[in-house]
């Protein structure tokens, strides 16, 4: 059975979005059509959902951070008899008891035009200017400088980190061409190297050369020419042990991003815990 459910914000949305696709990821084969409502923000507004709601039988999943409007969501869904999730509510309650501050009750909180947000959008300007070795000479200002062949996710994950506020810069890995001399002047600590497996790196470049309108028979994309060119990468990050290593096979960036950002974070653990 097809069910249904409603997501309110008083925001983009964003934030019960992917918490409520990251609970379906738990339940293969559930049938589920996902509706977004985004910049709730009147009693109309609610109470016209909440109607819509019980005729088409959807659960309501709502973040919003007005209490007032978080209350009559769901005294209109017991009275319609509708399922409501309020994932917002909660968890601001518990952290106002925690930091004894009152919320604010501003809607959009996430999405502020602050210092962090123009550091963000700095960030993805850098890693677009710096994308796939240009500009070797600012990879010194790199927070982050990612290495790899072709097609093992660089442009991605360093959008993705960007989005954190990461200055991300990207080198490729060439068989006959050497890297710039920057790549190895630069704080090795900033670098990491993203490695993938030969079966997987066939599967995306055959897929690429599709895209493309290119033969399948590419160099690029023949199976002896990809190991060639892992095995070059092995023997770059052999010579260079001091980057970690991180396998992008059948990866989402974000599980990819997680892995370097926790490495990140231990180190600084490190730092703090020898003083240093």
């Amino acid at each position: 059975m097809k069910r249904k459910v409603f997501i309110l914000s008083d925001a983009t949305g964003d934030t019960a979005r992917k918490v409520v696709e990251a609970g379906l990821k738990q339940f293969v084969g559930a049938d589920v059509t996902l509706e977004l409502f985004p910049l709730v923000l009147s009693d109309g507004d609610i109470e016209d959902l909440v109607e819509r709601a019980a005729k088409e039988t959807a659960v309501l999943v709502h973040t919003l951070v007005n209490p007032q409007h978080r209350q009559l969501v769901t005294s209109l869904s017991v009275e319609a008899g509708v399922e409501d999730v309020d994932l917002m509510g909660p968890l601001i309650a518990k952290l106002g008891s925690l930091l004894h501050v009152e919320a604010r009750a501003l809607p959009g909180g996430l999405y502020q035009v602050d210092d962090a947000y123009f550091r963000r959008i700095e960030a993805v300007e850098f890693a677009v200017k710096n994308d796939d070795g240009q500009h070797p000479r600012n990879l010194y200002k790199a927070d982050i400088v990612l290495v790899g062949i072709s097609r093992t996710s660089k442009t991605p994950l360093c959008t993705y980190l960007a989005q954190r506020g990461l200055k991300v810069a990207n080198v490729p890995l060439v068989m006959g061409i050497e890297p710039p001399g920057e790549l190895f002047r630069v704080d090795q600590e900033k670098i990491f190297a993203l490695s993938i497996e030969a079966d997987a790196l066939f599967r995306i470049r055959q897929a690429r050369l599709q895209s493309l309108g290119m033969p399948s028979d590419t160099a690029y994309g023949m199976r002896d020419h990809i190991e060639q060119e892992i095995e070059y990468a092995r023997q770059m990050f052999g010579a260079n042990t001091h980057w970690p290593v991180l396998d992008v096979t059948d990866r989402a960036i974000e599980e990819t991003a997680a892995e370097l950002l926790n490495l990140l974070q231990q180190r600084e653990r490190r730092r703090a815990a020898s003083g240093a």
